[in-house]
C-alpha cells in the first residue's frame, strides 16, 4: 500500500544562555535516549511548465532518467526523499529511483558502491497522483552535513508538463533509458540548469532541532551565485550553522526561493508560471507544511516593485500577512529589507522611493521576530542606492558570491 499525501524578540545574553544550556541538555553528547526524528535538509520551490518548454518543462520527459545533485544541508543515517506532480496534468508514473554520492561535487558520475534503491511502500516504482505529493521509504545512506547527493528518477511513460524549478544553479543530467543505477553518469541526452520533480530531502537524526526555511526572490535561489558552487547565501548560511552552532542543534536549511517571485502576484501575470505563485499563495506548502519548521526568512519584494511598481502599502500588508499567517502556526518569522538596485535596466527615481518606503516600515515593524538588513549589508555607503561594487554580479541587483558571502556572515544565529 503506497501513501500519497498532498515578537521582534529580544534575547539577551542570560536568556540565550540559558536556552543554550537547554538544548544542550536534550541534543548535545548526552542525547543518545532521545528518539530520531525527521528534518528537511534540502528543498525547492516548484512551479508550472515553461510556456517556452525551456528544460523540456512543458513536452515533459518519456521512458528517460533525470539524475539530480542536490547539497544537503545537514547531515544523518538515513534519507528520504519527496517527490511531487504538483504542476501536472496527468499521473506521473516513476520506475525506478535511486540516490547516491556524487564522485566529485556536481559530477553525474558517482563515488563506487553509494548507490542505494529508493522504495515507496516496499516497491521500486510509484504513481504521483495529479496535484499530489509521494514520500519515499527510509533509505540507509549516512550523509554528512553540507554534501551533496545524487538523486536519478527514472520516468518510463509521458509525462506531460513537469513540476520544475527553473533557476536551479546546478546541472541536471537526462538520459534515455533507465539510468537509475549506473555509476558512470556517462552520455547524458542533455544537461539542464533546472530541477524536475524532486521536492525536498529529509534525514533522520538525533541532534538536528528543525529546518529554517527562506522564503525568497532570485537574490535567494542564486541568480548571482557562481553556477555548481553552491555559493548561494542560504548555502553559505548553512555553512556556518554546520561549523560554528552545534550546541544549539544544527538546523537544516531549506532554499524555496524563487526568482522572479513576488508578495502578492503570480507569474502568470508577466506570463511567466515558472516564476511562481505568490509568496501569499505559496506560503502554506512551501514553508508551513516543511518537515520541522521552526523559522522562515523572508526576503521579497523588490520585483513587485521593479516589474509593476506597486505601491509601498501593497508589498507592507503582503508582507504582514506572511508574518501572521507562519507566527499563527508558531513559526518564528525573521525579515529582510530589500537591497539597493538602481543601475538594474527596471530601475526609476520612483521605484527607489518605495524601496526605501518598504525598508522605513520593516525597520520599525513589530509584525516579525527579527530584522535583517540587507540593505545595509550590501549596499555602497558612497552611493546607497546602488549595490557595493564587491558586491555586484554585473547586473547591479544580484549580489555575487562574496555579497552572498556577507549576508550569511551578518544573519544572528541565535535568532533562527
Amino acid at each position: 500500500m503506497i501513501t500519497v499525501f498532498r515578537r521582534r524578540a529580544v534575547i539577551g545574553v542570560a536568556t540565550l544562555g540559558l536556552l543554550a544550556s537547554t538544548v544542550v541538555g536534550a541534543a548535545g553528547p548526552a542525547s543518545g535516549g532521545l528518539p530520531a526524528r525527521w528534518v528537511g535538509t534540502w528543498g525547492t520551490a516548484l512551479t508550472a511548465a515553461s510556456l517556452g518548454n525551456t528544460g523540456s518543462s512543458l513536452s515533459g520527459f518519456n521512458d528517460q532518467s533525470i539524475r539530480q545533485i542536490v547539497r544537503i544541508s545537514l547531515g544523518g543515517e538515513k534519507v528520504r526523499l519527496r517527490f511531487t506532480n504538483a504542476y501536472g496534468t496527468q499521473p506521473l508514473s516513476i520506475g525506478h529511483v535511486t540516490v547516491g554520492l556524487p564522485a566529485t561535487a556536481g559530477s553525474a558520475q558517482l563515488k563506487p558502491g553509494s548507490v542505494r534503491e529508493v522504495t515507496f511502500g516496499g516497491a521500486a516504482s510509484t504513481t504521483v497522483y495529479k496535484g499530489a505529493d509521494v514520500l519515499s521509504d527510509p533509505v540507509d545512506l549516512p550523509v554528512d552535513a553540507v554534501s551533496e547527493l545524487a538523486v536519478t528518477i527514472y520516468l518510463p511513460t509521458a509525462t506531460g508538463p513537469a513540476s520544475w524549478h527553473w533557476t536551479a544553479r546546478q546541472a541536471s543530467y537526462v538520459y534515455a533509458g533507465d539510468h537509475a543505477t549506473d555509476e558512470t553518469g556517462a552520455a547524458p541526452t542533455a544537461t539542464y540548469n533546472d530541477f524536475f520533480y524532486l521536492a525536498g530531502v529529509e534525514v533522520q537524526t538525533k541532534t538536528g532541532l528543525g529546518t529554517v526555511v527562506v522564503l525568497g526572490d532570485s537574490v535567494s535561489d542564486g541568480s548571482g551565485a557562481t553556477f555548481g558552487a553552491n555559493t548561494r547565501w542560504p548555502d553559505q548560511l548553512a555553512n556556518r550553522i554546520t561549523s560554528t552552532f552545534p550546541a544549539l542543534g544544527d538546523p537544516g536549511v531549506i532554499n524555496v526561493s524563487l526568482a522572479g517571485n513576488e508578495v502578492t502576484r503570480d507569474g502568470v501575470t508577466l506570463n511567466s508560471p515558472a516564476l511562481g505563485e505568490s509568496a501569499l499563495a505559496r506560503l502554506d506548502y512551501d514553508v508551513l507544511a516543511q518537515p520541522g519548521v521552526r523559522s522562515v526568512i523572508v526576503e521579497l519584494g523588490v520585483n513587485d516593485i521593479s516589474f509593476f511598481n506597486d505601491p509601498a502599502a501593497r508589498i507592507t500588508d503582503g508582507l504582514r500577512q506572511l508574518a501572521l499567517q507562519a507566527k499563527a502556526r508558531g513559526v518564528r518569522v525573521i525579515v529582510a529589507t530589500i537591497g539597493p538596485f538602481e543601475g538594474y535596466s527596471s530601475w526609476t527615481v520612483d521605484k527607489e522611493a518605495t524601496r526605501q518606503a518598504v525598508n522605513t516600515w520593516l525597520r520599525g515593524s513589530d509584525d516579525f521576530d527579527a530584522l535583517i538588513d540587507f540593505d545595509q549589508i550590501v549596499r555602497d555607503p558612497a552611493a546607497p542606492t546602488k549595490l557595493l561594487p564587491a558586491y555586484d554580479s554585473g547586473d547591479h541587483i544580484h549580489p555575487n558570491d562574496a555579497g552572498a558571502a556577507a549576508i550569511a556572515a551578518a544573519i544572528p544565529l541565535w535568532q533562527l
